[in-house]
């Protein structure tokens, strides 16, 4: 939240007083104490989310470094083959399809490597 938000927050509540002389670390410090909220609480949240989000991304990346680069190359060639193929049969349709997906492969290839 900005220093604004707090500031109309504070004002609600009637034990804070000076709100607009205050800081937005002291708003904070003192929306927490008077709602008991202690600033370990929010550390231990934010420490959670972080974690939550680390093991999200690992998941991830371990989704994408599954394939070899070999697989990856071996896949490349195949769609090149089709791609001749199309341009043979004049299907310029599927010879674009078949470009993007060479495309994609190769950059996943540099990311497995």
């Amino acid at each position: 939240m900005t220093a604004k938000e707090l500031r109309e927050v504070a004002l609600e509540i009637p034990e804070i007083e000076g709100v607009h002389a205050m800081k937005k670390e002291e708003l904070l410090e003192a929306i927490r104490k008077s709602r008991g909220v202690e600033k370990e609480e929010v550390k231990e949240e934010k420490e959670e989310a972080k974690e939550k989000k680390e093991k999200e991304e690992e998941k991830k990346v371990k989704k994408k470094a599954e394939v070899s680069a070999a697989d990856l190359k071996k896949k490349i060639r195949e769609f090149r083959a089709l791609q001749e193929e199309a341009v043979k049969k004049r299907d310029v349709r599927m010879a674009k399809i078949y470009k993007r997906r060479i495309n994609r492969l190769k950059k996943r290839t540099r990311k497995a490597a």
